[in-house]
């Protein structure tokens, strides 16, 4: 068998193509279903817009610095449409088609199974993007919570959190063998990560082991938070959160590239 054979290039249609054809797809499905994009994107907008109605949480307090509890709880409401799209979406997804058999038949076409891998990783990307941009600008002009204070930090530690979310819903992904056991140990991740993200309780009521593995657990929400209301100065380590960060995106999609399953 010669070279070009072996790359698979007769009879296999260019890569870019066949994940355009392949994402087109992953988009009209996903939209069939507008459950998900409608919680991922609207919901965090939502839950925070209902706290807003509440007259004592638009009130300023001594115990969020002079803020208001809506402007306090805002990256939480951010971190609550990041983990909807990245840790409970993905797996399912990849859970029903390996369930169902879709990742073995595509075995055996020239389309190659991690086309669909990457197609849904754009879409969740995509989501997330979406869903944080919906919040910050909705929340700025409805109930006049100030754009990030540090906005390229932000968008740093956003990108490096939502990747570390993704990549361990791609984990979960990589391992269960359907859509239910899928769901139950993603939402158990979901579960923690809301957790430590005070999304439950507010982070300065969270017992302080609670506190400083939401400071290095994904999406990094301390982090989000000091980005979004200026609080960087020589004692924050946020170098450091974002390396943790990173270096759980990577762990995480090096198991899951090396564990999964297409059956």
């Amino acid at each position: 068998m010669s070279t070009t054979e072996r790359a698979g290039a007769p009879g296999r249609p260019p890569l870019p193509a066949v994940l355009r054809s392949v994402l087109a797809v992953e988009v009209r499905l996903f939209l069939r279903e507008p459950l998900t994009l409608v919680l991922g994107v609207a919901m965090p907008s939502v839950v925070l817009f209902g706290m807003a109605a509440i007259p004592a949480l638009r009130e300023p307090s001594p115990d969020f610095g002079g803020m208001r509890f809506i402007d306090f709880w805002a990256p939480t409401a951010l971190v609550l449409g990041l983990c909807l799209v990245g840790v409970s979406h993905l797996p399912a997804v990849i859970g029903t088609y390996r369930e169902n058999g879709v990742l073995r038949r595509l075995s055996t076409t020239p389309v190659h199974p991690g086309v669909l891998l990457v197609a849904q990783l754009i879409i969740v990307l995509a989501t997330m993007a979406l869903s944080s941009l919906v919040l910050v600008v909705a929340s700025w002009l409805v109930l006049d919570i100030g754009l990030p204070q540090r906005p390229l930090l932000f968008a740093v530690a956003l990108v490096t959190g939502s990747a570390s979310l993704v990549a361990s819903g791609m984990l979960v992904a990589a391992v269960v063998p359907s859509a239910r056991a899928a769901n139950g140990v993603a939402t158990l991740l979901y579960l923690v990560v809301m957790l430590v993200g005070g999304l439950f309780l507010p982070r300065f009521l969270l017992p302080e082991v609670l506190v400083r593995m939401g400071e290095f657990t994904p999406p990094g929400v301390q982090l989000l938070m000091d980005a979004w209301w200026g609080r960087v100065d020589s004692t924050n380590p946020h170098a450091v959160q974002l390396a943790v960060m990173a270096g759980i995106t990577v762990l995480a999609a090096a198991a899951a590239a090396r564990l999964f399953r297409w059956e």
